[in-house]
């Protein structure tokens, strides 16, 4: 069992935040990018851009992997320095799965030397004329003047690079968001996807209900998914400017999916699913200023840890609470964030500085959670929140990647459809290998435990033609004629080459987040293995382990249960009255 959970839901409560978590971490100016270099890239920030008084001297030292690198200059190479640049460009770009960082004025030791401006410009001259030789763009993303030993101003300059790798149509980040009811959830997504301010009644989060019970309730009790692109300069694509989908997609470089969870507590199993089901990269968890950690918060908080999704922290409704009541919100987010479980370094964005320097922390640091304090009726904040969603990288690495795609081929059944002129088509996310069109495979199991034979017809990915389908993507499959009524939400299909088998017992470790009776023998449940929701019966427990409650997540309970990692056997049973989510 990973010991964050562990920790999470046992362990006495210590005051503070142990010696990692020491304060808040506040990226109040140009931090420079850090390299791969674990916690070797935590580094205290200038408080304002060319600030030279409080600038670090050192970055950390540049990695070998990753896609950070570190030039001193770039002036008027020679042909052959120019075509090994090149090369390297390449490296970082499929390092960062089509996104790398230059640093211009840093040497390889992360000594902060600058340039001055002639050679700045002809440094970034150079690197544009790399940037086209791979077929990317370039965004200048700060700069900011360095105290070194000179009488002659010199700076150094943050640049990303940006290029579609050629078997993909773009780079694409998944965003599951979380929160209590009411927080502001699909209004936040409705004002990023469609470019309107909210009125301050919900206009912005109606095209976003899939049901006429949540528009009339104003609360979301189904999965939705929004997307946001960006083009390759970092300019916002969305419906404003795009009448369709499809548009979106094919003028964006980067696509940002957002999973719009419910937060009623009776939808609870709906978010779960959501979760352990689409594979997000990461996590929005939104908190409403006013009402603070409330409701199904601690909850959401408690299913992003135990299930490893990397998470950062939207306060809303800002315009509605006067800046002492944002302030205490955000003082309670921090305490809870350092709390024994969570470990986390809260890190406050005020600026777009402080957005760029988040990004590049948040996807190289599990411990660090930025907060966002914004507004979706005046607007206030949003474009800090835009900024850190364009520069935010891919969170797996290439070498993840490729590993994946190595593997046989399996994809997990989440939504099933019958389109007219094109029949049965099933939706869900590609766990592992490649997926082309007219690949034979296999799908199941069946109610007598078989597997059935089908084959690929078309691959759509966001309602855009694809060829190929690579692990970790979702996508919908058509299936042409197959019979819609053998296939159900919870079927796999793979590679004949698998062989696959099914099982009616397991064990299973597992923790107990809360429970209000007696979890023992016979007890009726409903397991989450990733795509997978079964009913099942408790046989036998085999060993069971006492915790103390960690009080983070189950504060107002009156009566707390203590933790218990128990290990189990199940066997398949009709009816589940609870839900239990596997770690």
């Amino acid at each position: 069992m990973d010991s964050r959970v562990s920790e999470l839901f046992g362990g006495c409560c210590r005051p503070g935040g142990g010696p990692a978590m020491g304060g808040t971490l506040k990226a109040r100016g140009a931090g420079g990018s850090s390299g791969c270099g674990g916690p070797k890239g935590k580094k205290k920030n200038g408080k304002n851009r060319g600030s030279k008084a409080n600038n670090p001297p050192y970055l950390p030292p540049e990695a070998e992997d990753g896609n950070i690198e570190y030039k001193l200059k770039l002036v008027n190479p020679s042909q052959y320095r120019f075509e090994h640049l090149v090369t390297q460009m390449k490296w970082r770009l499929q390092e960062g799965r089509g996104e790398a960082v230059y640093q211009i004025g840093v040497e390889d030791n992360g000594l902060l030397v600058g340039l001055a401006e002639e050679e700045m410009r002809a440094s970034l001259k150079t690197l544009h004329r790399m940037a086209e030789k791979v077929g990317a763009d370039i965004t200048v993303l700060r700069e900011r003047e360095v105290d070194y030993d000179s009488d002659v101003p010199r700076k150094i300059t943050e640049v990303l690079v940006r290029k579609v790798p050629d078997n993909q149509q773009f780079l694409d980040l998944r965003v599951a968001v979380l929160g209590n009811v009411d927080s502001g959830k699909s209004t936040l997504l409705g004002v990023l996807t469609q470019g309107e301010l909210d009125n301050g009644r919900g206009r912005a989060r109606l095209n976003l209900f899939r049901h006429l019970h949540e528009i009339q309730s104003g609360r979301t009790s189904s999965i939705s998914f929004e997307i946001l692109g960006f083009n390759s300069k970092g300019e916002v694509v969305n419906y404003s400017d795009s009448r369709t989908a499809e548009e979106i997609c094919e003028s964006s470089s980067k696509m940002i999916t957002f999973i719009d969870l419910a937060g009623h507590h009776k939808y609870l199993h709906t978010t779960i699913f959501g979760l352990t089901s689409y594979c997000p990269d990461c996590a929005l968890l939104l908190v409403s200023a006013n009402t603070g950690i409330a409701g199904t918060t601690r909850e959401h908080l408690g299913l992003a840890l135990a299930l490893k999704v990397p998470f950062f922290i939207v306060v809303s409704k800002v315009d509605l609470c006067a800046k002492t009541t944002v302030e205490r919100t955000v003082r309670q987010l921090e305490r809870v964030l350092k709390q024994p479980g969570c470990h986390k370094v809260p890190m406050l964005v005020i600026s777009e500085d402080d957005a760029v320097t988040a990004a590049q922390q948040f996807a190289q640091s599990p411990n660090v959670t930025p907060i966002f304090t914004l507004s979706s009726v005046s607007g206030e904040s949003l474009d800090l929140l835009k900024v850190f969603l364009n520069i935010l990288p891919p969170l797996t690495n290439s070498k993840e990647q490729e590993e994946l795609m190595q593997q046989l081929t399996e994809f997990q059944v989440d939504e099933i459809y019958t389109v007219p002129e094109v029949g049965t088509v099933v939706g869900g996310t590609l766990s592992s290998g490649i997926c082309r069109e007219g690949d034979q495979l296999v799908v199941g199991p069946t109610d007598d435990g078989c597997f059935l034979e089908l084959r690929v017809c078309s691959i759509q990915r966001n309602r855009s033609a694809c060829r190929v389908l690579r692990a970790g993507q979702a996508a919908t499959l058509a299936l042409g004629d197959f019979d819609r009524a053998l296939l159900r939400k919870g079927m796999v299909m793979v590679s004949p080459e698998m062989n696959p088998t099914i099982c009616s017992v397991f064990e299973a470790e597992i923790v107990l987040l809360f429970h209000a009776t007696t979890f023992r023998r016979g007890f009726q449940v409903t397991v989450h293995v990733g795509n997978v929701r079964q009913t099942a019966v408790v046989e036998k427990i085999h060993a069971k382990y006492l915790f103390s409650m960690a009080p983070i997540l189950f504060k107002e309970q009156k009566k707390r249960q203590p933790e218990e990692c128990l290990q189990m056997s199940l066997s398949e049973t009709e009816g589940a009255p609870q839900i239990l989510t596997f770690c």
